[in-house]
């Protein structure tokens, strides 16, 4: 896929209960209006219902037949969010105006939370006009200094995603500082070994190459500078990064430096979890929410 409005209409044949924790949030609440009036999404919105029909009512976001459950406490919305997927009363989870920690302590209950035996993990996805499709980039935000093991999981989880929209064999660049193997260089040494994972069928669903940096993963013209023939090395669909450091940094660049539109959901779960930033745009959020629900259908 090239952009957003495709994942947009290709997300019109689904639909998905989301239960939004901490609701009471002007943005989330212009997404999900958006979402609801192309019939994506039957929302659940927990939180300050004071504050949730003051906003919607600023938005005309008509919020007949949609439940509100009213709880202005962010830990107990984040927990009573949580609990209604793990009820199967809705598919997505959808985090609003609370902090990550909080809402994260929620999802990973072990009474009530969606926690598997899968490794949690961050998707970020850009639709940038210097690029000449959507580009995934993982892991941003969760995992810190992830090894050779979960970096295979990073990208199982990633490709998994990558399927639900319609992608048959994403291409994944495992990104490093260089194109070669260096023993002192950690990063390198998992890039050359998730190939060979994926060359015996042990990562599957997908092409991976690497080492690559960053611009010849993306940049055919600097590829071909290098003298590196392979089919992900200027054209890839998947960033596979070292570390959050590096992920994090590449995130914000992209979000800030960049006019590029962005999307970020949490894999790995009992459910797809959209997990954005409280200073994401509306259509940020809308976006991740499209991204959530192709993912649970």
């Amino acid at each position: 896929m090239e952009n957003f409005n495709e994942i947009l209409e290709a997300a019109k044949g689904y639909t998905a209960k989301v239960a939004v924790a901490a609701a009471h949030d002007k943005e989330v609440l212009s997404a999900l209006k958006k979402a609801s009036e192309i019939n994506l999404v039957t929302p659940i919105l927990v939180g300050d219902k004071i504050k949730i029909e003051e906003y919607s009512n600023e938005l005309n976001f008509d919020l007949t037949d949609i439940e509100i459950i009213d709880e202005a406490d962010i830990k107990l919305a984040s927990e009573i969010s949580v609990k209604l997927v793990h009820d199967n009363k809705a598919q997505v989870v959808m985090k609003g105006l609370v902090d990550t920690s909080i809402f994260l302590k929620a999802v990973l209950n072990k009474e009530f939370g969606l926690r598997t035996s899968n490794l949690l993990s961050h998707a970020a996805v850009f639709e940038s006009s210097m690029y000449h499709k959507l580009l995934f980039v993982t892991d941003a935000a969760m995992n810190l200094l992830p090894n050779v093991d979960q970096k295979e999981q990073i990208i199982e989880n990633i490709v998994d995603l990558a399927h639900s929209l319609h992608m048959e064999e994403p291409k994944v660049a495992v990104i490093c500082a260089k194109e070669k193997v260096n023993p002192k260089m950690q990063a390198t040494v998992d890039a050359a070994e998730l190939v060979e994972r994926n060359k015996s069928g042990n990562i599957k669903g997908c092409l991976v190459a690497g080492p690559l940096a960053l611009d010849n993963a993306i940049s055919k013209e600097a590829a071909k500078h290098k003298g590196i023939v392979d089919p992900v090395a200027g054209d890839a669909d998947i960033l596979l990064m070292p570390s959050i450091e590096a992920g994090n940094v590449l995130y914000k660049s992209l979000a800030f430096l960049t006019e590029s539109k962005n999307a970020g959901i949490l894999l790995g779960a009992a459910a797809p979890i959209v997990l954005t930033s409280r200073a994401d745009s509306d259509d940020a959020k809308l976006n991740s929410i499209a991204l959530a629900v192709m993912h649970a259908n």
